[in-house]
This record gives structure tokens, sequence and C-alpha cells, in this order.
């Protein structure tokens, strides 16, 4: 039962109308309430959070075919998710693909389409699923194979709706195995343009102790050759990371005493075996030439640390492409490839002088610009440098030249996003204040302060913020001058540094 109020029609007012009591209710004490009402309470407010969330995938709906998201200075709906909004990524994934289904969409021509999951939108509306349940549904509907006829796929989303609104996240997804169980019992309907849709290979996230989770739909053909090659280079004995007698490479071919005493002192469980090998064959393709030759990072092993860091062979190191590394790992990796690490001084940002008179930065611009800056400048971009390209401040077409002093970081739709024309971005490389050196953004023609990204350099903001707090450390901080470096350890064996001081 739903109660009736007075209310406005304007949807702007309402959701203030909404903030409002939300704040009036985080305010108010629930001490007073009896059980009974505590427990209705629960109820009613999560019937309402669910709605909400219709409501917010109808909004990103609105932002995204309407493209308002350029006028909050993003590029793409789904940043604007991310970097105006400040959802994480998995929120924002959530989100978006509940949009796809319960929201109306509109065509080319301009005309409105209905919810591509119309009774998951009624749920939805309804305040009866949540968008974990739209998440569930989604993944059992991508699941069924495209020769389905399209009345029993929409017949199981009705169904699969309606029987949700009694179960938990978890028991629609074992519902929507059984649907599809009964809808391709044998497997027969699945042909090689379903496998080929649900692909994938992704790499999670790093957690806190650095290790990463690996999420993947591999083929058949994948598999197999995966498989193949798992059998010759995760044997028992092979590439044993914690035995130095341990054969690397393929077990054919492999020493057969030293493969068969190596098995005896083998603890590994068969994960940790395909592990090793799958690092081993990396080794392999990285001391063979696997990364190519070009002058473009992404064919380089990229590594940055700083220099105490370095010397004290403790710390966190940073690639080109966003992965944190034990600084202690860094020799490893050296003994089988050949990195760049650039090496830089504290907290400082700034870099040598560096000119070019072609508009295509240099290798050596590029690394020590990655040093800088990490990936993108733009604020709240975690595009990681290996995926950016060297903006120009100004323009190459400008008069802007290849200088490291009028360069930074940025990724395609970040750099395309600067332009003279009120909606785009302005770009400069901030000559005072406690980011000196790093690349600035600001809307065209505001006058607002410039902003930094601290997405991928965190660590550089806590110092700002104390400094900042302590007025005359800030004139202190900003009048001194940082000496020079001192000489640095010698780089470990196979690795260039390039240097970056202040």
């Amino acid at each position: 039962m739903t109660d009736t109020f007075d209310l406005p029609d304007l949807p702007l007012e309402l959701a203030r109308l909404q903030d409002a009591v939300a704040v009036k209710l985080s305010s108010v004490s629930l001490t007073p309430m009896t059980d009974d009402g505590v427990l209705h309470m629960s109820e009613v407010f999560e019937r309402s959070n669910r709605r909400s969330d219709g409501i917010g995938a109808r909004l990103y709906a609105e932002v995204s075919t309407r493209g308002a998201y350029r006028k909050a200075g993003v590029q793409t709906p789904g940043k604007y998710l991310t970097a105006t909004l400040r959802l994480g990524l998995g929120a924002s994934k959530r989100r978006v693909a509940a949009a796809l289904a319960i929201s109306p969409m509109y065509n080319y021509s301009g005309d409105q389409l209905d919810p591509a999951l119309p009774a998951t939108a009624a749920a939805v509306a309804d305040g009866d699923l949540s968008v974990d349940h739209v998440t569930e549904i989604v993944a059992v509907i991508e699941e069924i194979p495209a020769a389905i006829p399209a009345e029993d796929k929409a017949r199981a989303e009705r169904e699969l709706a309606e029987l949700s609104r009694e179960l938990t996240p978890e028991g629609t997804r074992e519902v929507g195995r059984r649907i599809l169980a009964h809808l391709d019992p044998d497997g027969s309907l699945t042909d090689d343009a379903d496998r080929a849709r649900t692909r994938g290979f992704a790499i999670q996230p790093q957690d806190k102790r650095l290790m990463s989770k690996i999420r993947a739909q591999l083929s058949p053909s994948l598999r197999a050759k995966l498989e193949a090659i798992l059998t010759l280079w995760a044997e028992p004995g092979m590439n044993n990371p914690d035995d130095p007698e341990s054969p690397r490479g393929a077990a054919y071919g492999a020493d057969a005493e030293a493969l068969a005493a190596a098995r005896e002192r083998d603890t590994r469980s068969q994960a940790q075996r395909n592990h090793d090998a799958l690092e081993a064959m990396l080794d392999h393709l990285l001391a063979n030439g696997a990364l190519g030759d070009s002058v473009a990072l992404p064919a380089h092993l990229v590594v940055t640390a700083s220099l105490e860091d370095l010397e004290e062979r403790a710390g966190v190191a940073v690639t080109a492409t966003g992965t944190r590394l034990p600084v202690t790992d860094l020799v490893d990796i050296a003994a089988d490839a050949t990195p760049w690490l650039e090496v830089f001084e504290g907290q400082s940002s700034q870099v040598l002088y560096l000119g070019r008179g072609k508009r295509l930065a240099s290798l050596a611009q590029r690394l020590a610009l990655f040093g800088r800056d990490r990936g993108c400048t733009a604020p709240g971009c975690t595009t990681p440098w290996s995926r950016t390209q060297a903006h120009h401040m100004p323009d190459w077409q400008d008069g802007g030249p290849t200088d490291i002093n009028h360069l930074g970081g940025a990724c395609g739709p970040h750099n395309r996003s600067v332009a003279k024309t009120p909606g785009g971005w302005e770009t400069t490389i901030l000559t005072s204040g406690p980011f000196k050196g790093r690349v600035g953004w600001r809307p065209t023609g505001s006058t607002e302060p410039w902003k930094v990204n601290h997405s991928l350099q965190p660590e550089k903001l806590l110092p700002a913020i104390r400094a900042t707090k302590s007025g005359s450390a800030v004139e202190k901080w900003l009048s001194c001058r940082i000496p020079a470096p001192p000489p640095g350890p010698p780089a470990p064996p196979g690795v260039d540094v390039v240097r970056n001081p202040a």
C-alpha cells in the first residue's frame, strides 16, 4: 500500500524533495520506534531505494541519449558516472546495464522505444526488484541462444521477472539456470555466433596485496590450445620459481633426470603450476621480442619508481599500463626483459626541458611524461599511460611545440575535448602552487581554478593538503629551491634509467 501526498509535478522539484526527506530521516532518532515500526520502515525504505534505482537508470538514459554529459566536461556517459558522480567501476557498470535493460531508449529517428526488458522494468518501478536482481536477469537473457524464437525469449523474461519478485538475486540466478536448461536442454541450439558473443578475458583490479583475479569466458578453440600448452609448461617440476634447479620452458626436450628430481621437490598445486607456467611463457615471449620495436609505449615495458624506494629496495613501482609492482620484483623482471625504468625524486613532478621539432612526441619524451603524469591528466580520468596520447599545449595546429614543457598525457576522448569554444576544455602546465609542473584543466573560457588529476597519483595529494593547511608553510614550500638529486643507484642488470629530476 502506497500513501498519497500532495506532491509537485516537476521531476527536479521531486528529486529535491526526496533529498530533503533523506536529510530529515538521517537526523531523526529511530529509538522511540516499536519493533514492528522498525521492520515496516525497513520494508518501505528498501522499496523506495529500489524504485530510486529505476529512476537512476532512467536518468542515466536521459544523460546518455541527450549527450548532456558533455556539459559536465566528460566525453562519455560512463565517465559521467565515474568522474562526475564518483561511482565505482562496479556500480557504474551495474547502472549502465540496468539502464539498457529497463529504461526507455531512443532510436536514430528520435522515437522513444520500450524498455528491452519490460516486465523487469515494471517490477523495478513497483519496488520489488533491485539492481542486483536486474543484473542477474540481464545475465540470463544474454545467455539465451540466438536460435530461440523472440516470443519464447520474451516469455522467459516475463516469467523470470515475476518469479524474482519473491526471490533474492541468488534465487533469480538459480531460476535463470533452470529456464536456460529448459530452453536449450542439450546445448544443441548454441552456435559459434553465441560463443563468439560471450567470449572474453578481463583482468580485475589489483587488491590490497597487489594480486589480481581474472574473469574469462574461453572459446572451445582457445581452451584447447591453452590446455595443450599447460600440459607441457605446467607439468610437475617445470618452471618452479622456488626451485633454481627446476627446468624452464616446455617439458618436451627437458633433461629427464633434472625434471624427475624437480618433480620430487615440487609441492605446488595444479593452480599454482598453471600460474607459474603462464608467467614462464610470458617471460619467454618478452625475452624473444614479443613487444616489438616501436616508439609507442605499449611496445615497451616501462616502470617508474621513486629514488628512495629504489635505494631501499622497498615500496611499489608503477608500470605504464597502471599495474603496481613491488620494487623487489624489478630485478626479476629485468632478467628476462629490458624495461625502461624512470626514477624521480620525492614528490616533484617537473621534467627537464626536452624539445622536438616534429608533431609526434619521441619515445624519450613519452617516457619522461609518464614519470610525471602516470596516465591521462584530465581530472577524474583513470586511463593508464599506455592508452594515452601526447597532448600539446597549445594545440599543434595553433603553434604548440612538441617540447616537454608543452606536453601532457591525455586519453583520446579528453585529447579531442580540448577546444576554444564553450563546452570544451583548456589546459596548461601549472607554474605555481602545490602542483607546480603538472597539467591543469578547466572548462574553456571559465575562471575556475585549474584542476589536476589525483586519481592516478593520490600519494601526491596528501602532502599538498598538509602544506595548504599550514599557511606560512605554503609560502616556504613554494619559494624554496629543490636541490638537484644526488647520483642514483646503479640500474639493475638490463634496465635503462631515464633521469627525471626536479
